[in-house]
């Protein structure tokens, strides 16, 4: 049996998620139905980590184990000649049999884009917030979570997660055009986290809570505290780290 590592991007528009589900089309599935028809085995996928709906990925990692010879060149072509419009193999690999996808991440960054003025064609793909925003507070409460720190207040209540620590390696904002942008890179995100983090700054750049206000969020580790989540339009995977 070889390892295969590829690196998948996807517009998350149309799909339920990443992870396969009873209900609702999800990019894992569709990977794993294209794989089967293509190497005709049995395909199981992983991924690095699942992604919500509506959220897209430039940079999402994947694996899988098959016992068919065929050219990591063929089988990209082939399986991006029986995959939707919606998700594109930009690269595979053969790897070592003991890679994994997941478990051997150690670094994750998220991209979240806020467009300042309406957009048509990128509707999908940016949250619009149409009120000035205040770069420098924002950029002082990505300053803010810089570290490790528990981010109870920022994960979805349902969430499974053991722990809600999390070490963020750099955070920042910048304007890029019209689009304002939020860059995020950590060892691990909790379910809905960057979204909530996204409309929590959002709202301390309109002014409605302060930086102060922002911190003691979240220090109190109570999701009830801090804003409702920003749209999933705007969040991409955009890379992920192994050793």
């Amino acid at each position: 049996m070889r390892r295969i590592k590829a690196i998948v991007e996807y517009d998350g528009t149309g799909f339920s998620g990443w992870q396969s589900q009873s209900k609702g089309r999800t990019v894992q599935q569709e990977i794993e139905k294209a794989l089967r028809e293509l190497l005709q085995e049995e395909i199981a996928v992983t991924g690095s980590g699942r992604t919500d709906a509506g959220v897209h990925a430039r940079g999402q990692v994947c694996h899988f184990d098959t016992a068919n010879p065929m050219s990591c060149g063929m089988m990209m072509r082939g399986i991006n000649a029986l995959l939707p419009q919606d998700i594109v193999i930009r690269a595979i690999e053969e790897v070592p049999k003991e890679f994994h996808a997941r478990y051997g991440a150690i670094e994750r960054t998220y991209r979240y884009y806020v467009s300042q003025v309406p957009t048509a064609l990128q509707r999908k793909q940016r949250w619009y917030v149409g009120h000035p925003l205040d770069m420098e507070v924002m950029q002082r409460c990505a300053d803010a979570i810089i570290g490790e720190h528990d981010f109870g207040a920022f994960c979805k209540v349902d969430s499974s997660a053991k722990h809600f620590r999390c070490s963020v390696r750099k955070a920042f904002w910048q304007r890029r055009d019209n689009d304002v942008v939020f860059e995020i890179v950590a060892n691990r995100f909790l379910y809905g986290m960057v979204r909530a983090l996204v409309s929590t700054m959002v709202d301390v750049g309109r002014g409605k809570i302060s930086v102060e206000q922002f911190i003691e969020i979240l220090q109190s580790r109570q999701r009830s505290r801090a804003s409702s989540s920003a749209p999933p339009t705007g969040l991409f995977l955009e890379m992920v780290r192994y050793e």
